[in-house]
This record gives structure tokens, sequence and C-alpha cells, in this order.
């Protein structure tokens, strides 16, 4: 992989991991197109995911600290409940990480139909949750576990991570802006442990991505990732979820016909 194709690569994680159109659908789409290696590619993959959890601790860097605040008074208030409801909704993913990690790993093949077929399934939820009734009930335990099913569905490539867990939320009548706020906080230790883990794999493993490579990606999906994030809030917003649907529908039809 080149320096070009890495920022380029880095730019669209970046704009797509908070967009609900699948960063990683499109990651697959872009290297299918660059002509990269979908096996080397993987850990830059993980790394420039890592990059945009950093956009989002710099976005929401106030709320974190008020949330470590309340967590160091060492007793149950608002704060506490509420970082027990992000770690609720880790347990799924963080079961099909340790225990379905290779079968996931496989899904990153470059096969652009089944890509296709995914975002497909991403745009019929964004669908959903645009046109169903609009309700403002507070993230619950319950919604928490339920909507990190969603995000450990989101693991296959074409299945947007924000779209479903935003679109879970809503359709189970969450606040717009709560579980926009939550869709982001709850997937920074997730990906961040995952990115760990995959570059130390990737060395044991001999990726034949070098640090240049990785570096500049990185960087350009923190910077994209930073401006993705702060306009995906103002969207939830306003409920303009439908024509992220459409678009997933078309850049799911146009892959399956690549494919």
């Amino acid at each position: 992989m080149s320096l070009f194709e890495a920022v380029v690569l880095g730019l669209i994680q970046g704009l797509t991991e908070f967009l609900p159109v699948s960063s990683s659908g499109h990651l697959e789409l872009s290297k299918a197109f660059f002509g990269v290696d979908p096996e080397s590619g993987f850990y830059f993959t993980v790394a420039v995911h890592g990059a945009t959890v950093l956009s989002t601790i710099v976005v929401f860097r106030k709320e974190l600290l008020s949330l470590f605040e309340g967590l160091f008074r060492f007793r149950m208030n608002e704060e506490t409940s509420y970082i027990l409801k992000i770690l609720i909704s880790m347990i799924p993913v963080g079961f099909v990480g340790l225990l379905l990690e290779d079968k996931v790993e496989a899904l990153f093949n470059g096969n652009l139909v089944f890509v296709g077929s995914m975002l497909l399934v991403t745009s019929a939820l964004l669908a959903v949750a645009h046109f169903i009734k609009k309700r403002d009930r507070q993230i619950g335990y319950l919604d928490a576990l339920i909507i990190g099913i969603a995000q450990a569905f989101a693991v296959i490539p074409g299945i947007s991570r924000s779209g479903a867990t935003i679109a879970t939320g809503l359709v189970i009548g969450n606040k717009k802006d709560e579980i926009a706020r939550f869709s982001f906080l709850m997937v920074l230790i997730p990906v961040l442990g995952a990115n760990f883990l995959g570059i130390i794999t990737a060395e044991t493993n001999g990726s034949d991505n070098g640090a240049a490579v990785i570096v500049a990606g990185s960087i350009a999906a923190f910077i994209s990732g930073y401006l993705a994030c702060r306009w995906m809030i103002g969207l939830v917003r306003r409920s303009r979820l439908i024509g992220f649907s459409v678009y997933c529908a078309a850049a799911g039809l146009l892959s399956i016909l690549l494919g």
C-alpha cells in the first residue's frame, strides 16, 4: 500500500466511521479499487479505526471528563450509572472479539457481493429508524445491552456500526440526542482494545504495511473523523437519516454489480 492510498483510505475511514454508511464496507470497496491485498490491509483497518476513536475522545472530551469525575466519587450517581451502561453494551462485541475473531477476520476478504448485501441491510435499518415514531425514553440497562448486540453485528463489513446502534436506539424508543452520544462513546474501549491487539498480531505475523503507511492513514482518519463526528451529531438531532439509507442502497447495489 502506498502513502497516497493510505491517506485516501484513512480519509474514507474517518468520514464513514461516524456517518451511517459502514466504514468497513467502504474500506473493503476502496481496497478492491486500489488493488490492496485484503489480508495485508486488515491491520491497517484496525489502526485507522483506532485513530477515529481518538477523534471521538477529542469531540467528547468534556463529557468524558465529567463521567470520570463522577466515577471517582466512588458512589452510585448518574455518571457511574452511565459508565455501567457502556460496560454492559460492550459485552456482546467482547464475546464476538474473543470467541469469533478468526471468523470475523475471514470476512475481510474483498468479497464485494457480500459487502454490498450488508450495505443493503444497513439501508433497511436506517429506513426503519427514519419512519418509526420517535420517543424520548432514557437509555436503560436493557437498552444498553440491546444496542450492544447491534454493535456486535456491525463487525461485519457493510453493516454500519453507528447506523446499527443509532437505528436500534431509535427503534426501541431512546432519545435522539442521547443515542447519538451513547453510540459514539460505547465504541471507545472495544476499538482501542482491538487496535492494540491488532498491532501485536501484525508484528508477530509480519504485516507488510510499514509504519509510515499506518501513521499517514491514521492522521487522515483522525482529521476526517473529527469533522464527521461533529456533523453526525447534528444530523441525528434533525433526524435526517433517510438520505444515508438511499446512499447505502445505491452503494450496496453497485458493490454487488461490481462483485
